[in-house]
């Protein structure tokens, strides 16, 4: 393990020697705060699943509502990104490209590539589905500093349907760029392949840990599904992203990966590696000290769910997870003993 860490080490500073001398300390405007942001966009469903792929976009207006309630727009690029919500659902999540002339002096100034999340069906808790991803990416932001930044939107959403259109009214969120993320602690986006006992042990277990509490079994650090990896200060990191097949979110498209022994996506399964004991616990007080900011930030939210249901279960589902951590017993069995060793 020595030899392979001092090849390791020499393979990062070969390959990234230096960190980034321009420091991006100041938060991007866009995600400065987490008040609701008016959207309205335009296009064909079917266009953008069917004629868009990684180098092939189709050209909208995007608007937005400013401080002064006026409605402001510029053009900008979209594709349709993702695997399974891709091809399953009604409304794809979208990969935005802005050019930088375009959102000059607008919100969006500084944001080359976004992500937008949109309800993945036409059903009645479509948009709660949504609030509760969102929650997700809010948690992490308490578990770990290396986080994507999001924000909320209300989206007025014309579908484009030949000579005819249909009118949406959905929430949804924006993700900032990972490269945007690297910028902004000075680091890389790490983009080999590197087994996950080679990345940082702290950040890698708040990683794991936050997965096994909101029920996610549908990222692979080693592969980098649904994950990215950073590298800051000669270390290597996990950054997660996409949440919606996880239990907290519990969709009605949600599949449980029966490999792992459960047949429903609220069953957790823990995935990080095996670490030192010492560290497990040093993380698991980390999440006990934040029990009260992490529940809290689900119940500040409460207002944005449109059924009082979904928002308790999603309470009571993170609940659960510190019944599991509180107990010296549970934690024992559900994490410390189901930690992998491949």
């Amino acid at each position: 393990m020595q030899q392979f860490k001092l090849i390791l080490s020499f393979f990062l500073l070969v390959f990234f020697p230096f960190r980034n001398a321009h420091s991006q300390n100041e938060i991007n405007q866009l995600f400065q705060n987490d008040d609701i942001l008016s959207l309205k966009l335009s296009y064909s469903n079917k266009d953008i699943q069917r004629k868009t792929n990684d180098s092939t976009y189709i050209e909208t207006d995007l608007y937005y509502k400013d401080e002064n309630s006026q409605w402001l727009n510029f053009p900008v690029a979209l594709r349709a990104r993702g695997n399974f919500r891709r091809n399953k659902c009604y409304f794809p999540p979208i990969k935005m490209k802005i050019k930088k002339s375009s959102s000059k002096e607008t919100l969006f100034e500084g944001n080359k590539k976004l992500k937008l999340v949109l309800p993945c069906k036409l059903e009645s808790d479509l948009n709660d589905n949504i609030i509760k991803e969102y929650l997700a990416y809010k948690i992490y932001e308490v578990v770990s500093p290396y986080h994507f930044k999001t924000k909320i939107v209300d989206i007025q959403f014309r579908e484009i349907k030949g000579k005819k259109s249909k009118d949406h009214n959905l929430k949804g969120f924006l993700i900032q760029d990972d490269k945007r993320v690297a910028k902004y602690h000075e680091g890389k986006v790490f983009e080999r392949f590197i087994h996950p006992l080679a990345m940082d042990a702290e950040t890698s277990i708040q990683n794991a840990m936050f997965q096994f509490m909101i029920g996610n079994t549908d990222f692979s650090v080693a592969y980098q599904h649904n994950g990215k990896l950073l590298y800051i200060d000669k270390k290597i990191l996990p950054l997660p992203y996409d949440f919606d097949m996880s239990g907290l979110v519990n969709a009605s498209y949600s599949v449980a990966n029966e490999t792992l022994g459960i047949d429903r996506v609220t069953q957790r399964v823990y995935r990080g590696f095996k670490r030192d004991e010492s560290e497990l616990n040093k993380i698991r007080n980390q999440f006990i000290d934040n029990k009260e900011k992490i529940l809290g930030i689900i119940s500040k939210h409460e207002n944005l769910f449109d059924n009082e249901k979904e928002y308790k279960e999603a309470y009571t589902f993170i609940e659960s997870f510190y019944n599991i951590i509180e107990n010296e017993s549970t934690f024992k069995s559900e994490i410390v003993n189901e930690a992998r060793i491949k």
